[in-house]
C-alpha cells in the first residue's frame, strides 16, 4: 500500500469513529443491578400455591444478569409467626424460582435476610481478624483490644402475600425494616400510602427511600421517587398507577449500641399496586 493510500485509509478510520462518538455519548447508562423477589400473586382469595422468582437484574423484574442465591437465608413467615418450608426449590442461570404453599389466612412475609460481623484490631503489633455473630463477639474478640474496628452488615429482601383479609406485620427488631401503616397489601393507584421505617425497632428519622416502577426495561428513564422520612420514621406516597414496584433504602453509620462499631443496613420490598 502506498502512503498515499495508507494515510487516506487512516483518515476514514478516523472519521467512522467520530462519527459513532456522538451516539455512544447520548446511549442511555447502564443500570444498576438490583436484587429482587416478584410473586406470582400478592393477594389470594384462598389459600394455596404461591410461585416466587428471585433474581439480581439490570431491568427491574426482568431476570437477565444472575440468580438470586437462597440458601438458609429465606424466611417464609406465616401469619401466627411459624415458618413455612419453601417448595421445589431451583437456582437456575439467570434466576431461582420456589413455591411457597399458603395454607393460613392472613399475611405472609418472604424475606431474604443476611447478616455479617467482622473484627479486626491489633494484638502485639499483629493485626487480628474475626468474623462471627453477635453471640460469639464478646467471648472471641479481647475486651482490651487495639485499634479495635466492628463492621456489622444486615440486608432484608422481601415481598408479602396475603390470603383473605390482610394481618398484623411486626419487624424483628434488628436491622432496617418496614413498619406499615398502610398494610402493604392494600396499594391501590391514586391513593395515598403511608410506610414507616425502624432500625432495631426504633423509628428510622431522616433516612432516603427510593420507589421505582417496574418495567425499566421498556422506558428510557428509571423514573425513581426519592422521599425523606420524617421524625417518626414515615413516608408518605401517592402511587400514579398500578402495577409492581421496587422499594430501596440504605443507611450507613455508627452503631448506637455498640461501641467502634460500623454499620450499612440495606432493606428492599418488592410491592404491587392494585387498579381501583
Amino acid at each position: 500500500m502506498s502512503l498515499k493510500n495508507a494515510l487516506r485509509h487512516r483518515l476514514a478510520r478516523l472519521s467512522l469513529s467520530l462519527a459513532v462518538l456522538p451516539a455512544t455519548l447520548s446511549a442511555p447508562l447502564a443500570h444498576a443491578h438490583e436484587a429482587w423477589l416478584l410473586p406470582s400473586s400478592t393477594v389470594l382469595s384462598s389459600t394455596g400455591y404461591v410461585t416466587i422468582d428471585g433474581a439480581v437484574s439490570n431491568d427491574l423484574f426482568f431476570f437477565n444478569y444472575r440468580p438470586m442465591m437462597v440458601r438458609d437465608n429465606l424466611v417464609i413467615s406465616a401469619p401466627d409467626g411459624s415458618t413455612v418450608q419453601p417448595e421445589n426449590l431451583l437456582q437456575g442461570q439467570l434466576r431461582t424460582v420456589f413455591d411457597a404453599n399458603l395454607q393460613a389466612a392472613g399475611t405472609y412475609r418472604i424475606a431474604l435476610v443476611n447478616a455479617s460481623l467482622m473484627a479486626s484490631w491489633k494484638e502485639n503489633g499483629e493485626t487480628k481478624r474475626w468474623r462471627g455473630s453477635h453471640e460469639d463477639l464478646a467471648a472471641s474478640v479481647p475486651a482490651n483490644a487495639e485499634e479495635l474496628v466492628i463492621r456489622e452488615g444486615n440486608s432484608r429482601i422481601e415481598t408479602f402475600i396475603t390470603v383473605g383479609r390482610p394481618s398484623e406485620l411486626k419487624p424483628s427488631g434488628r436491622g432496617l425494616e418496614l413498619l406499615p401503616v398502610t398494610h402493604p397489601n392494600d396499594l391501590y393507584a391514586g391513593d395515598p400510602a403511608t410506610l414507616a421505617f425502624v432500625i432495631d425497632g426504633k423509628p428510622a428519622a431522616n433516612i432516603e427511600v427510593e420507589i421505582m416502577a417496574g418495567g425499566t426495561r421498556y422506558r428510557d428513564q428509571l423514573e425513581k421517587q426519592k422521599l425523606v422520612t420524617d421524625a417518626q420514621g414515615r413516608i408518605t406516597h401517592t402511587w400514579p398507577a398500578p402495577g409492581m414496584y421496587y422499594l430501596k433504602t440504605t443507611v450507613d453509620g455508627q452503631s448506637d449500641t455498640m461501641q467502634n462499631t460500623e454499620r450499612r443496613l440495606s432493606y428492599v420490598a418488592t410491592l404491587e399496586v392494585l387498579a381501583q
